[in-house]
């Protein structure tokens, strides 16, 4: 049973392995000349360990955990425990061929090997450091515990000790190695005697004189000088002097060395050539000089190539989650940036900027935030200015009602119905990706209800028909373009005509969507040939139809039924594509039937034009004129200061237009000479006043100057921010300015201030906030979510506002639950948790919330090693704490679901810490590419076909893959 699940395993596993046995395996070819292998004689070439012949030559290698000696032919312990501790936690003791990691008292050896765990006292289980294994505990289905041995090593009989074996540190021989029951029987190469240890190998000490003693009856007629300089000048005694290779020629013996050594003076001996004097070895970045050899590595940012001497830099930008939304790679390094209206926080995330919290957005009035943006509101009886921020009185201070409104006019023409959209102001478009787009006209009631008072917005919400219907036809796509077809159907609208529809609506939001499914829409899947328009409309009851008969709620049915109506009409008009939008007085369709099919690669987003095989939107200063597909300068009197519209904003008419742009203009300060800092005058244009005393304005084109507030004067007139308010006293960053009180505040939770003497403190971005009060710097918000269920083949775990600093007082809890069948191999690049508070922040894994459970990982230190271990249970329960202390910047831990045959193979390769102790292999475990690919292959293997040759043998550069071979193989063929 045992070897036929092996080989299931093996079959399973074949795409992978194919992967790391195949690399590197290149076979010299078309040689001129016969090649002399002198591997091939009984004494292996000289080299104790594994000969590998090359042409012209031949070179000596050491099994894992030896290291090649300076002869080129004999292999030392190499002691792991110099390089990184091992990758032990607490204690490294070296052993021969390999180590051991120990712990501290008060704690036991986790099961990866190298990470330690606080014992429990209580009870007889694996959190008991007296459970009696050697190795590893395991918590047996009816109590108690069962041990288990590491890779390499067997259980003895009495099922808690541990025998070593042969396949691991090559079983602490120096040399050669046999498994016998009570263990290793070590030996060693001819030229070496068993030393009294039973495990080191010394060269044995044959005296010329003996041989020359021994040989000398054999011809008494010989001169014995002339016998001695034979016998000295041949190769067949003491390999004729040389270090390395030996050859006799008739002019004596001729030694030479192999590659990464050099012949000396005396002709005999070979010295290790250091390949870094001489152009840093060929090596990019850092050369380290080792026994008949080199090794190369790369600064931070950058990775070591397949040819192990060029060193490249890590694109970051290339993997998934760098930053929230633009990257800019840079030698080394990374940046990301943020889309208008959001700011950056930890390192890579974006969140929306509260703008109102900045002084009020500038706003005069009102100020409403929104998504990415804001706006400013004017109360009742004031309307906004051209500025968009203050407000100016309406003349004869007319009501509300008076505003424009949302047209929708119906016509019946040619026997079929047509309609118009009429948005006359506040229209405002969202280009989506390809032909996708959200078109929104008017104010929603939302924003009406927090200008009003309780009752009003009671009130309000009586009035308001709320109602949101979703059309849909097939082979269709979204095309908001210029068209000159319904001018003259739209003049033959006779309002009392009873076949025609005149709507008036306060707000439509309208959403149009090709090839997927939008809000509203039906719940099946949807091809590429279906397209959407969802639309939300809001409109309110017609007051005037209230009568002494019909009251208010009669009122309101009759307006639905009129909307359902008009609804009904509109769905027809939709299919027969006689639908259409008027923007600022322009006339545009609203979607395009196609007669076949269209390749939705073909289509751009609205206010956008292909270029190069590519979307690119309209700069500003420019709109999307559909009809000519180009992208065109704003005329004269008209400004457009976003990308990727389709209409230009009219400038407003400055008192003195005379430097107005003509064509083009990327902003409303382009529309006329404006009044500068700390000025002002009526309509925003010169000619200005200065602010008063006690007054000041920091922005341009406006109509007033804010107050100082509190009784506060400035130092001069044209004041242009607060500060230049005589305050009683300098507030510091963290603080804001109160004018009541004539004191300074400290900021409070989840705001900041990062300047002298201002007035009001910034709002975090997004979901963030502070840990404390009296912050003063973004980099103070944190996100504080974290935790969830998790069960997918993989994914990752990381440690709240990651890569920034961590919130304190902070409890996250985590739990992988995999498929059936499967196990979870775990992967820890990096992990910072600050060392001086005494273990207040720390991170464990065990297999539930009970403390009593088995643990697979803890850990209250910071780390940048890596470590690599699989659980100890099926599940997995993670839990985070930090407290109010110091704060780091935590940890990203990917995880990979894999089938469990492959468990013996896995666990044999994250438990060896030579995969750990060569500072390139820690850079593979932190390139989040490579990892990326490894847990792609290792949860489907199939999914290996799916890389190109070219990208396998970039997987793993070639000192990877001869540290996993032997254990590939080994998995393969466990018994040959």
């Amino acid at each position: 049973m045992g070897s036929g699940r092996r080989c299931s395993a093996g079959a399973a596993l074949l795409p992978l392995l194919l992967l790391l046995l195949l690399q590197g395996q290149v076979h010299a070819a078309g040689l001129l000349l016969p090649d002399i292998d002198e591997c091939d004689n009984d004494f292996n070439g000289g080299c104790v360990h594994e000969c590998f012949n090359i042409p012209g030559n031949y070179r000596c290698t050491c099994y894992d955990g030896f290291m090649l000696a300076h002869d080129g032919h004999n292999c030392l312990d190499t002691d792991e425990c110099m390089f990184n501790n091992g990758g032990c936690q607490h204690l490294c003791v070296n052993t021969m061929g390999s180590y051991e990691c120990r712990c501290k008292a008060g704690f036991f050896l986790s099961d990866n090997q190298h990470t330690c765990i606080h014992h429990s006292e209580d009870g007889m289980s694996c959190m008991n450091k007296d459970h009696g294994c050697a190795h590893i505990c395991r918590e047996a289905p009816k109590g108690g515990v069962a041990c288990e041995c590491r890779p390499g090593f067997e259980l003895a009989r009495n099922q808690r000790d541990c025998i070593l074996t042969c396949n691991h540190g090559n079983g602490g021989c120096q040399h050669t190695c046999e498994d016998a029951d009570d263990g290793p029987i070590c030996g060693c190469h001819p030229k070496y005697t068993v030393h009294s240890d039973g495990k080191t190998c010394l060269e044995r000490e044959e005296a010329v004189a003996e041989i020359s003693e021994s040989n000398a009856t054999a011809g008494a007629d010989v001169d014995k000088r002339v016998k001695r300089r034979l016998i000295m000048e041949t190769c067949a005694v003491n390999n004729g002097g040389c270090d390395r290779t030996c050859k006799d020629t008739s002019t004596g013996v001729h030694c030479s060395c192999p590659i990464g050594f050099t012949l000396q003076f005396d002709g005999k001996t070979c010295k290790d050539i250091d390949e870094c004097q001489a152009s840093n070895g060929g090596c990019d970045h850092f050369c380290k000089n080792t026994v008949g050899s080199f090794d190369c590595s790369c600064k931070k940012g950058f990775k070591l190539l397949t040819d192990e001497k060029s060193c490249q830099d890590i694109d970051e930008c290339s993997f998934e989650r760098t930053c929230d939304h633009m990257c800019i790679n840079h030698p080394g390094s990374f940046e990301c940036s943020c889309n208008k209206g959001y700011i950056l926080y930890g390192f890579t995330h974006c969140g929306d900027i509260n703008e109102c919290s900045i002084n009020n957005g500038g706003c005069q009035q009102t100020c409403v935030n929104t998504l990415g943006d804001y706006e400013c509101q004017c109360h009742s009886s004031h309307k906004l200015h051209w500025n968009k921020k203050d407000c100016v009185e309406i003349e004869g201070s007319l009501p509300d009602d008076t505003s424009p409104k949302v047209l929708l006019s119906c016509i019946k023409s040619d026997g079929s119905d047509r309609c118009i959209l009429n948005c006359p102001s506040e229209v405002h478009l969202i280009s989506g990706m390809q032909d996708a787009y959200t078109l929104t006209c008017g104010s929603s009631s939302q924003l009406k209800k927090k200008q009003q008072n309780t009752n009003e917005s009671t009130c309000l919400d009586t009035l308001t028909i709320k109602t949101s219907v979703t059309f849909k036809f097939n082979e269709g796509t979204c095309s908001l373009k210029k068209t000159e077809m319904f001018r003259e159907g739209l003049q033959q609208i006779i309002p009392d005509n009873h076949n025609s529809v005149m709507e008036s609506f306060y707000y439509v939001n309208l959403k149009c969507s090709s090839g997927k499914k939008v809000l509203g829409a039906v719940s099946r899947p949807t091809t590429a040939k279906e397209m959407f328009i969802t639309v939300d409309f809001e409109l309110e009851t017609n007051q005037k139809e209230v009568t002494d008969t019909c009251d208010l709620s009669c009122a309101r049915k009759r307006t639905e039924k009129r909307l359902r109506k008009t609804i009904r009409t509109l769905r027809k008009v939709i299919n027969r594509e006689q639908f259409h939008v008027r923007l600022s007085g322009m006339d545009h369709e609203v979607a395009k039937k196609s007669p076949r099919l269209l390749n939705l690669q073909e289509f751009c987003g609205m206010g956008q034009m292909r270029v190069d095989n590519r979307c690119a939107s309209c700069s500003v200063g420019t709109y999307y004129d559909g009809e000519q597909e180009l992208c065109v300068l704003c005329p004269n009197g008209t400004y457009q200061d976003e990308e990727g519209q389709i209409t230009c904003e009219p400038c407003p008419s400055p008192q003195n237009p005379g430097n107005q742009k003509l064509a083009g203009a990327r902003g409303i300060s382009e529309c006329g000479d404006q009044c500068s800092l700390g000025e002002y005058s009526s309509d925003g244009f010169k000619p200005c006043l200065p602010c008063p005393f006690g007054t000041y304005q920091p922005e341009a084109g406006r109509t007033s100057c804010f107050p100082c507030g509190g009784g506060l004067t400035t130092k001069y007139s044209s004041a242009s921010m607060f500060q230049d308010c005589e305050t009683k006293v300098q507030c510091s960053p963290g603080h804001f300015y109160n004018t009541t009180t004539h004191r300074c505040i400290r900021c409070t939770v989840g705001t900041y201030q990062p300047e002298f003497g201002q007035n009001y403190c910034i709002s975090c971005p997004g979901n963030t906030t502070t840990d404390f009060d009296g912050s003063t710097n973004i980099t103070q918000c944190k996100n504080r979510h974290c935790g969830g269920e998790l069960g997918d083949f993989t994914g990752y775990v990381e440690s709240p506002n990651y890569p920034g600093n961590y919130p304190a007082n902070i409890e996250c809890t985590w739990t992988i639950n995999p498929p059936p069948k499967r196990r979870i191999l775990i992967v820890v690049p990096e992990i910072f948790l600050p060392i001086d508070d005494e273990c207040g922040d720390y991170l464990v894994m065990r297999k539930s919330s009970s403390s009593n459970s088995v643990t697979t990982y803890e850990t209250c230190q910071t780390y940048e090693r890596p470590i690599a271990f699989t659980s100890r249970s099926k599940k997995l329960w993670i839990q985070f704490k930090s407290n109010e202390g110091n704060s780091a910047k935590g940890f990203q831990v990917p995880y990979v679901t894999y089938d469990e045959d492959y468990q013996e193979l896995i666990e044999d390769i994250v438990r060896d810490g030579r995969l750990y102790a060569s500072e390139n292999h820690q850079e593979i475990l932190k390139d989040k590419k490579l990892i990326k690919a490894l847990f792609d292959v290792l949860a489907h293997p199939q999914n290996y076909f799916k890389y190109t040759a070219q990208e396998s043998r970039e997987m793993f550069p070639r000192s990877f893959i001869r540290l996993l071979r032997s254990k590939v193989s080994r998995f393969l063929r466990p018994y040959k």
